[in-house]
């Protein structure tokens, strides 16, 4: 990414700017030089008036010669990597080139930065030759997700005595994305994946009987004994017959984002475990062949309400991860007041597997939640425990008038879901193994050992 606009550091602003950037110093010999010249003449000495006549000249000179150098200066910036989880640092490489014939008197560069990201970075360049280069890089780290802006990036131009600076700035801004921190998660077996096929994907046939009579046009590679003549004909192109086809298994990621559900805020608080919790769920579930949909409390969904993200590898898989996480990156509480949205929003029946991360639910949202478990295949829930996010170090509780959050996992239970309860320190990678030895059991009962793996549904 470059900073456009090199010819913009050195356009000129007007005498009068330059004049407005007289440093401290070269206020001072202005104004030591003016009172010079009047006490020359109110004292009638001429050799008084020459020293204030030189104090003056000296920093009007300077103002000039800097208002009139023309440097040519082209400047870039370069974030590595863009995107980066919470907490992660990233270096951003600031590039400056001289284009002009005259070589460069000292430079200050500054760049801007968000508070959040640390203090401004700023560096001093000595003289830069016709045509040369020089490299600078900083680091920035965000504990918080979001989409930081970065610039624009300013020059500071100053004569050798100090008595004057003029600030260039460029105009380009680049972004630096922080995403959710994704945890990995073991490799158990999810309700809605066929058995024995691979990574999450089943097959299905397009149409009954050996030929599918839907072609489609041919494509590289393509065995020519599955041409249909008989469509080729008619199209005037080559189509080949449709064979079984492998269909990804689909897979809901449901966000509670409500703001009366998760107390607090900040990067230990009960929300940002959810969001995290729903990035490395989503991502666990792109990496093993599932078509994953993000939806929150609010009905809205990524990628649309008619679709979900998937991938067939490489860097399909890339760009579905970073939809769903540039998605996360700015996800905020929302003001609705329950999961009706999200209920009207999951379509029946077809949804696969379900996991939802939810915050505080009393018994009227609790019953929401059942009804959306009715219209999918299978469902997890993690219940945040609030109360216990909401504690203070003594053991004080902030918080009062919340459901117990074992209440609330006995109501999703008794809807269908397998729900486990979520405390502060509890490990994701372990609650999703949970979820799966759980998953078939009656609520109350544990799993039978002996049974293979799977999460939200029945054993295989």
């Amino acid at each position: 990414m470059s900073e456009g606009g090199g010819e913009g550091a050195a356009e000129h602003r007007g005498l009068r700017a330059a004049l407005e950037g007289l440093t401290t110093r070269g206020r001072s010999f202005l104004a030591a030089g003016l009172a010079a010249v009047a006490c020359s003449y109110l004292l009638g000495q001429p050799d008084l008036l020459r020293v204030g006549l030189l104090l003056a000249a000296l920093p009007l000179v300077c103002v000039l010669v800097l208002h009139r150098t023309r440097y040519r200066v082209a400047g870039s910036r370069t974030l590595s990597p863009a995107r980066v989880p919470a907490a992660a640092e990233s270096r951003v490489r600031l590039r400056m080139e001289n284009v002009s014939r005259l070589p460069t008197g000292v430079l200050m560069l500054q760049d801007r930065v968000p508070y959040v990201l640390g203090p401004r970075p700023r560096f001093v360049l000595d003289r830069v030759e016709p045509g040369g280069r020089r490299e600078v890089s900083y680091r920035v780290r965000a504990d918080l997700r979001g989409r930081y802006p970065l610039g624009p990036l300013q020059l500071r131009l100053s004569d050798p005595f100090g008595m004057c600076e003029l600030t260039r700035s460029f105009s380009t801004v680049d972004t630096l994305t922080v995403v959710p921190r994704v945890e990995p998660l073991p490799p158990v077996r999810l309700g809605g994946e066929a058995a024995g096929y691979g990574d999450g994907r089943r097959r299905s046939l397009a149409l009954a009987g050996e030929d599918d009579l839907i072609p489609r046009g041919y494509r590289h590679g393509d065995d020519l004994r599955r041409v249909h003549w008989r469509s080729t004909a008619r199209h005037g192109e080559l189509m080949v017959r449709r064979e079984e086809q492998p269909q990804k298994a689909r897979c809901t990621v449901l966000l509670d984002t409500r703001a009366v559900a998760h107390p607090g805020a900040g990067p230990d608080s009960a929300f940002e475990w959810a969001v995290t919790g729903a990035a490395s769920a989503a991502v666990h579930l792109l990496e093993r062949g599932f078509s994953v949909r993000l939806l929150t409390d609010t009905g809205t969904s990524v990628p649309g309400p008619d679709g979900a993200v998937g991938f067939a590898g490489g860097a399909e898989c890339a760009d579905a991860v970073g939809l769903l996480l540039d998605t996360l990156a700015v996800v905020d509480h929302s003001e609705a007041e329950g999961l009706s949205a999200a209920y009207d929003a999951v379509r029946g029946g077809d949804e696969g597997v379900l996991i939802a991360f939810f915050g505080d639910l009393d018994e009227e949202q609790a019953a929401v939640a059942g009804r959306i478990r009715q219209r999918c295949g299978a469902a997890v829930a993690f219940v945040v425990d609030g109360d216990a996010w909401a504690r203070g170090p003594g053991g004080i509780r902030f918080s009062a008038g919340q459901v117990p959050v074992a209440e609330r996992v006995q109501l999703l239970r008794r809807a269908g879901w397998t729900a486990l309860p979520v405390t502060p320190g509890d490990a994701l990678a372990d609650l999703w193994r949970a979820a799966a030895d759980g998953a078939g059991a009656e609520p109350g009962r544990p799993a039978d050992a002996s049974a293979p793996e799977t999460v939200g549904g029945g054993r295989s």
